[in-house]
């Protein structure tokens, strides 16, 4: 055997792989720790087709920003106690800054792209990492953004925000700018807009909202107001579309009980009030209060959706909405200042993590 144990000791400072790895890999190629190396990868190449299968929904959001550009790139692994560790973020750290210096297309374009401050390739950083951590892991998807950005990583990188604004250098230079983006970029992780405004929902999508909204109304009667409720209430009596218990309720109910209608009938007769409203939808739909009830619910919507339109969650610092926040700043700077856009990713998102049942797993070892 022509190594000793400092040369384990060595390998193993260099790869992050286990001991008896780097003695394996050591006495495969008589002592030289080069050669050991490679073998290493190369077992680490099949050892990562092996754990592909396993589900990498754990990771991190990491983002970088040179001033000029900015990026947030998401990468995966499969416990939360490696994405925790110093090599998994250092290389999530690593990928994000390669995004903002080479500008890959995409993926695939990032994955052959040399690693920034590296000497090899953004998949071969991966893969020196995954022989030392042994976890699945990938880079699954970024974002870049040219401009004055600003960056925000929430809870130790399980929310990414990114933020561009358009200003001039000279107001993008200020601290008071840098802490307005902050705070916007803030609340883009905890509110999680869909869109900028109001102007960027499509007309197709604004019609879904009002199509939705309408069938929600008809279909829980309560919500109605108090004219149009009144008479599909009337028509399930007089039509005796109700059951004579559910009129003879009705019927001895007060003015103040009549307005908690729905705790003395029956969920028959509540489901039957939804029947006679959807059965009138064309004549509901063009009554003019009714209109009104769907208008301010789909505003109500879009303050919920819109990142310009949602209400500030700093209140401390701005009652009103993000654009009104926007325009304060941007006016005791004395200069203008808009949001262009923003991005925001949340680890794991959209990942089915695999259930296990750790029942059956017993029982399939015990056969």
């Amino acid at each position: 055997m022509a190594f000793t144990a400092k040369d384990v000791v060595a390998l193993r400072e260099k790869t992050g792989v286990g001991m008896m790895d780097c003695k394996k890999a050591l006495v495969e190629t008589d002592g030289d720790i080069d050669k050991a190396i490679e073998v290493l990868r190369e077992k680490g190449l099949a050892s990562a087709a092996k754990k592909a299968s396993r589900v990498a929904a754990e990771g991190v959001i990491a983002s970088y920003n040179d001033g000029k550009s900015g990026a947030l790139v998401e990468i995966n692994c499969e416990t939360d106690f490696v994405a925790k560790g110093e090599p998994f973020v250092n290389l999530a750290n690593a990928v994000a800054k390669t995004v903002v210096t080479a500008n890959p297309a995409d993926v695939d374009a990032l994955l052959a792209t040399n690693v920034a401050d590296g000497d090899n390739t953004v998949e071969e950083a991966v893969q020196e990492v995954f022989l030392a951590l042994r976890e699945n892991m990938k880079v699954r998807r970024f974002a870049r953004m040219d401009g004055h950005v600003v960056t925000y990583i929430h809870g130790n990188g399980t929310v990414g925000v990114m933020v561009a604004f358009d200003a001039d250098d000279a107001t993008a230079a200020k601290p008071e700018f840098n802490e307005m983006g902050k705070n916007v970029a803030m609340q883009v992780a905890a509110m999680s807009p869909e869109y900028l405004s109001k102007d960027d929902i499509s007309a197709d999508e604004l019609e879904k909202m009002k199509t939705i909204v309408v069938e929600s109304a008809l279909n829980t009667p309560a919500s109605l107001p108090i004219p149009i409720l009144n008479s599909i209430i009337e028509e399930a009596i007089s039509e005796k579309k109700w059951s004579d218990e559910d009129i003879e309720i009705y019927n001895g109910l007060d003015n103040k009980q009549r307005k908690n209608f729905t705790n003395f009938i029956s969920k028959e007769a509540y489901a039957t009030l939804a029947e006679i409203a959807v059965s009138h939808k064309a004549e509901i739909a063009e009554n003019k209060i009714f209109a009104g009830l769907v208008q301010g619910r789909i505003s109500k919507q879009i303050k919920e959706i819109c990142l310009s339109e949602q209400p500030f969650v700093r209140s401390d610092l701005f009652d009103g909405p993000v654009s009104g926040y926007v325009s304060s700043v941007a006016k005791a700077l004395g200069a203008e200042i808009k949001i262009n856009s923003f991005v925001r990713l949340a680890k794991g998102e959209g990942i089915e993590k695999k259930q296990e049942n750790f029942a059956d797993e017993i029982a399939s070892m015990v056969k």
